[in-house]
């Protein structure tokens, strides 16, 4: 009897979590049967859903989420090669534009919510194209709801999991694969503990989403400098799509769809208008530029990182573009958003 109740107070004992990675693989298989895009991340996110929807309140694998990361950021930043770096580089002024273009789109959500009475910290934090991790703990220092804001960042990111590759894969033209690459696994099994290190490194500096950004930015940094040309093998991606799917399901369920539901209504009808924006201002700059509107409008659009990057790699569309425009852009909120607001307090008191 003591064990079973240790069981229960303890949200890692393996009693408490084991439906969450079955219910994951039964929706992702699922998926994948009738060819939904990215099926791995979507099919096991609607599954895990479902079941916490039902009663079961499953909770989330420990350490899913980051494994999950972990991997995909790896197959991420193995798609940067020399090549496609000056690609990027030589695109950088466009990226900058794109970045403070998405920034600003912030203003509808911040301008929407203050207008239904909520207050000015919330509102801003809420609407703030960042991590929910990190703008609810940069919101906490100047008295906002730090649970709306939670809310409005989840809501945000199951819209676009479910909306963009859907809309992207559908709505547009089919894009040519490109030509398949070789897996290296001595390559990989460097590559692979040295990205899980600087993760580690980076978490301990507090640097913003390590799990996603540490083993990119390693294996990025590899590929350029050794020429490698090499990839992930796609069991290895969907394994890691499944743990993040399943991570992410985690964080919805009946309590959560019943809060608050005028303010979450909000979000969405926001969250629609930025995404609407952002598609009309990527294919104006796209335009402008000559280069890919697609991949640029992609990387633009509000939502994580590695969702938005992994919808890329499926649509074979430049990964290292949409990677670049939403990592500096994650950078630029992390660094941006508390002066922002502070600004704004000191230039406009009144609340």
């Amino acid at each position: 009897m003591p064990d079973s109740a240790a069981a229960c107070d303890n949200p890692k004992h393996w009693r408490n979590w084991w439906p969450t990675p079955l219910a994951g693989a039964i929706g992702g298989y699922l998926a994948s049967l009738i060819g939904w895009p990215l099926p791995w991340v979507i099919g096991s996110l609607l599954a895990v859903i479902a079941l916490r929807c039902s009663g079961v309140l499953s909770r989330e694998m420990p350490g899913g989420r980051q494994v999950g990361q972990w991997l995909v950021a790896a197959g991420i930043g193995l798609h940067f090669t020399g090549e496609v770096l000056e690609q990027v580089l030589g695109n950088l002024a466009i990226i900058a534009i794109g970045v403070f273009v998405t920034l600003a789109l912030s203003v509808i959500g911040i301008i929407g919510l203050r207008l239904s009475g909520v207050d000015r910290a919330t509102a801003f934090f809420a609407s703030m194209p960042g991590g929910a991790s990190e703008m609810v703990n940069l919101s906490l220092r100047h008295g906002a709801q730090p649970a709306r804001i939670a809310a409005a960042h989840s809501t945000r990111l199951l819209m676009v999991i479910l909306l963009i590759p859907a809309l992207f894969t559908w709505g547009l033209p089919a894009m040519e694969p490109p030509p398949a690459v070789d897996v290296d696994w001595a390559w990989l099994l460097i590559l692979l503990p040295a990205g899980g290190l600087l993760a580690l490194v980076w978490r301990r500096l507090g640097q913003p989403n390590p799990w996603m950004l540490g083993p990119l930015t390693l294996c990025a940094a590899a590929s350029v400098t050794f020429d490698l040309h090499i990839g992930t093998p796609g069991w290895l991606g969907q394994l890691g799509q499944w743990l993040i799917g399943c991570a992410l399901g985690c964080h919805f369920d009946r309590a959560f769809f019943r809060s608050a539901p005028a303010f979450l209504a909000r979000v969405v009808m926001f969250t629609l208008l930025a995404m609407v924006a952002t598609a009309l201002l990527g294919t104006a700059l796209g335009w402008l530029a000559g280069i890919e509107a697609v991949s640029l409008m992609l990387g633009m659009m509000p939502g994580g990182i590695t969702e938005l990057c992994l919808t890329a790699e499926a649509l074979h569309l430049s990964v290292a573009l949409v990677t670049a425009l939403q990592a500096l852009r994650l950078f630029m909120v992390m660094f941006l958003a508390e002066p922002l607001y502070r600004l704004w307090m000191r230039r406009s008191p009144l609340p």
